[in-house]
Order: structure tokens, then C-alpha cells, then sequence
């Protein structure tokens, strides 16, 4: 069993100002898997201070120095790829495939882009007489989730790493091991003191305590919509940078003359990877009512081949957790009461798995996007297909939410696959199963959030600009 009860501040493993401990529940099996600490506004306190005392130093610090340590950092991370795997497989559940193909895969990504991105990123530029800088914004915190728990560290930490930021961290208290890893990590590739800091807690005290400390410039936070209100709300009195990515509820449009074979088992596969557990997940299918059964029955049979189970052998794992178990069931019950028609899965766990949090590969037809499954974000292996009789209709009902994440559109025809992706209200369009580009800026309009992550943008984010006019003066003369 692990056991996690120091923090990673200013360097070294300390013990918590007020040390209580939570057990670490393995989805899979429901048993104990380790125990952290939990940590208080008094801890934080203490991990700001450090990181506040190693800006100074750190962003002044020569960018080739900074990257040098970046590429440290990814040198040990692949050494220890096998047992970052292993830990988010254990905490969160992801199948052993899952993890190491793309868990620990994308957040190297993200440790590499940055690498790059930096090395051509305009940190300052002149404009006649004038010079503009972009300088680091200072303390960041991050408050990050545990779907793809080194995935949303990393996309965070590398852009700020790289910019000169010094940080605050508190991943999620359900699923903490891969982040202590990684703090083992930075640890062993000798970063300077106060430049990472990790704080494990719950978000109403840790969480809250960096969202509203006066000593963090800027708050980074991955999560519900409902929590990233309230991350806004609490930083709001020391108008801190707030930079959100939230919730999502995905359109897929298979426009008519859609390969629908191809298309539909890319939807639903991209619902139905990580148990549906990742924010830009393509939740509502748009489909021609013409070819309604047709794609019923192709979804229904690539649905049921994500048949869960233990996560050393299965294609899906469970779902995080008990609370999130029963909010997916409850979902799930609520489209049969609101007159869904369920092509496959359903209420309760599969067949012969009574122990861990799984949920059965779901299915259901809508009669229109007005029900509740086709406007909650369920995060869970559960998708909504919806008819619609043109296109019009169609982009009309994917702009119809709350949500601007991720959107999707299938055709034959790239340019009016084309068309149709400019007139869709989300930060990231995926045209034709497109593959992930870890250049690409990732983030949402409306209620998914605001700030980009991901790419050479991402650098933006952890900046402040400066203006320095008259700095060149001989310019200016001529």
C-alpha cells in the first residue's frame, strides 16, 4: 500500500502543519490503496511563501538554463514512465493500455511542446522606439482533476516552467500518487527550491486557500463548471488572473454524406475511451433522421465491445469513484424516466463485476436535445444520439448548450466539413476523426471556461506584457 504523507515544498518533503490522513480507494477493487495527507490554509501559506522567494531568482533565471532543466525533467520522467503508469491505474482506474499508451504519453507531450515552443517564443520585440517584454506572471496555482491527472498537471506546469512561474499544486485528493511521482520527478532533476510546490488537500480548504491567497498571481484550474465558479468567486477579492478549463457536453455532427460506419464507431470509441471520463468527449451524436437505425446499429455493436473490467486485461476500466458511480446511475435513469430510447447498456454494473465502480457501455436516442442526458455533462461511458432533419437544424442543436469545449463534424466533402466547423461555438473542432495535435490550443468558449492550454499559445497565458516606451530612442529619431 502506497503512503504519501509529506508534501513537496521548497524543495524538500515536509511533514503537513496539521497532518490528517484519507485513504486512497482503488476503483477497480474498492479497496485502500494508500493514504495521503490532507492539507490546510496553514500549508498553503508555507508553499507560497516558498514560491514567492524563488521567483525572484527563477524568473530572472537564463531561458537556456530553464529548458536544460526541462529536458532534465524529461529524461527522468520516461526512466519512470512504468511506474507513473501503474499509479494512475491505480488511482483513477484507467485500463493498463489507457495508461501507458496515452496517459502518461500525453502529459510527455506537453513536457516536449513547451520545450520547443519556448525556444522561438517572442519574449520580447521591439516596435519602433518601443520594446515590448513578456515577463512571468508570477506565483501560479494549480488546481487540477483527476480524469487525466498528469495530462492536466503538465499542460500547466510546462508552459509556466518555461516562462519563468514558480507554482502551487494541489492535484486531486482521489487520485494524488502520479502527481507525487512527478514531484519525485523535479525533485531528482535538481529544479531550484520553491520553484514546484505540492500541497495535497480537498478543494473547500486547499483549493480555496490558493484561489484566494494574495501571494498567488494567477490560478490554473481544471474541473466542473460548477467548482471553476466558485475557483472565480474566491479569487475575485485579489483580482488574480483566473484561467479556467470546465466542463463540456460535445456535439458530433455526421453530416449526410458521413462515412457512417467509420464515423460512428470513432463518436462512440471517443466516448467510451477512459469510461467516458474526459471533458471534450463527444457525448451528442447529430445524426440524419434517415439514417437513424443504421447508426443506432452500428453504435450499439461498437459500444459493446468496451466491455469493462479489471484494468490489467480490459478495454474499460471503472469510473473514479462512488460518488461519481451513482451520479452516472442516476443520469442514466433519468433518460429512461424522461423517455429515451436505450439501444444498449443501462441502469447498474455489468454482469460478474458486483466489486468496483463500473458502469455499462450506454446508449440512448433522444427525441431532441432537450433532455436532460443531452444537457448534463454526464462523465461517464454514456452517449446521446439525437435526429435531426437538416443542417441547419444540426449546427442549431451542437450550439445549443451551455458548454463550447470540443465539437466534431463528419463529411465526405472537406469543405463543407469546413463550413460547418467555423459556424460551431467551441474552442477545439475535430473535422473527419482528425488525430490529436498536442500544438493545438485546447480550451472552451462559454461555459467550458476561458484561456487556452496546449501549444505554443499556452505560453501566453503565463505572461504578463510589458511596454517600454522610449527604450530605444534612436529609433524613435529616425
Amino acid at each position: 500500500m502506497r503512503e504519501y504523507k509529506k508534501f513537496y515544498i521548497n524543495g524538500a518533503w515536509v511533514e503537513p502543519a496539521a497532518a490528517r490522513a484519507l485513504d486512497v480507494v482503488n476503483p477497480a477493487t474498492e479497496e485502500v490503496a494508500g493514504v495521503i495527507s490532507l492539507g490546510s490554509s496553514g500549508d498553503v501559506d508555507i508553499a507560497v511563501a516558498a514560491a514567492r522567494a524563488a521567483f525572484e531568482s527563477w524568473s530572472t533565471t537564463p531561458l537556456e538554463e530553464r529548458l536544460a532543466l526541462l529536458g532534465k525533467i524529461i529524461e527522468i520522467y520516461q526512466a519512470r514512465a512504468s511506474d507513473l503508469a501503474a499509479a494512475v491505474t491505480e488511482e483513477m482506474g484507467a485500463p493498463k493500455w489507457l495508461a501507458e499508451m496515452a496517459q502518461v504519453p500525453s502529459a510527455l507531450a506537453h513536457l516536449g511542446v513547451a520545450l520547443e515552443a519556448a525556444k522561438s517564443y517572442a519574449f520580447e520585440e521591439d516596435r519602433g522606439a518601443m520594446r515590448i517584454a513578456r515577463e512571468p506572471v508570477g506565483v501560479c496555482g494549480f488546481i487540477t482533476p483527476w480524469n487525466w491527472p498528469l495530462n492536466q498537471l503538465t499542460c500547466k506546469f510546462a508552459p509556466a516552467f518555461v516562462t519563468g512561474c514558480t507554482m502551487v499544486h494541489k492535484p486531486s485528493e482521489i487520485a494524488p500518487f502520479s502527481s507525487i511521482i512527478f514531484a519525485e520527478i523535479i525533485d531528482e532533476a535538481g529544479v531550484p527550491a520553491g520553484v514546484y510546490n505540492l500541497v495535497n488537500g480537498e478543494g473547500p480548504d486547499v483549493g480555496a486557500a490558493i484561489a484566494g491567497h494574495d501571494g498567488v498571481d494567477m490560478v490554473s484550474f481544471t474541473g466542473s463548471t460548477r467548482a471553476g465558479v466558485e475557483v472565480a468567486r474566491t479569487a475575485a477579492p485579489s483580482v488574480k488572473r483566473v484561467h479556467q478549463e470546465l466542463g463540456g457536453k460535445s456535439p458530433n455532427i455526421l453530416l449526410d454524406d458521413a462515412d457512417m460506419a467509420n464515423a460512428v464507431s470513432a463518436g462512440v470509441s471517443g466516448v467510451m475511451m477512459n469510461s467516458g471520463q474526459s471533458c471534450n468527449a463527444p457525448t451528442r451524436m447529430l445524426v440524419p433522421r434517415a439514417r437513424l437505425d443504421e447508426v443506432k446499429a452500428i453504435a450499439k455493436e461498437t459500444a459493446q465491445g468496451w466491455a469493462p473490467g479489471a484494468p490489467a486485461d480490459a478495454r474499460m476500466g471503472p469510473v473514479v469513484s462512488e460518488t461519481q458511480w451513482n451520479k452516472i446511475q442516476a443520469l442514466i435513469e433519468k433518460g429512461v424516466s424522461e423517455g429515451a430510447e436505450l439501444v444498449t447498456g443501462g441502469a447498474g454494473k455489468p454482469d460478474g463485476l458486483e466489486t468496483g465502480y463500473f458502469v455499462k457501455p450506454t446508449v440512448f436516442v433522444a427525441a431532441s436535445n432537450d433532455l436532460t442526458i443531452a444537457r448534463e455533462e454526464i462523465f461517464g461511458p454514456v452517449l446521446c444520439i439525437i435526429p435531426y432533419d437538416s443542417e441547419d437544424d444540426a449546427v442549431a442543436m451542437a450550439n445549443d448548450t451551455e458548454y463550447g469545449l470540443a465539437a466534431y463534424v463528419s463529411s465526405g466533402d472537406i469543405e463543407r466539413a469546413r463550413k460547418v466547423a467555423r459556424r460551431l461555438r467551441a474552442g477545439q473542432v475535430n473535422i473527419n476523426n482528425a488525430g490529436v495535435d498536442f500544438n493545438a490550443p485546447f480550451g472552451g468558449y462559454k461555459r467550458s471556461g476561458n484561456g487556452r492550454e496546449w501549444g505554443p499559445l499556452a505560453l501566453d497565458e503565463f505572461v504578463e506584457v510589458k511596454a517600454m516606451l522610449g527604450h530605444n530612442p534612436a529609433q524613435a529619431a529616425e
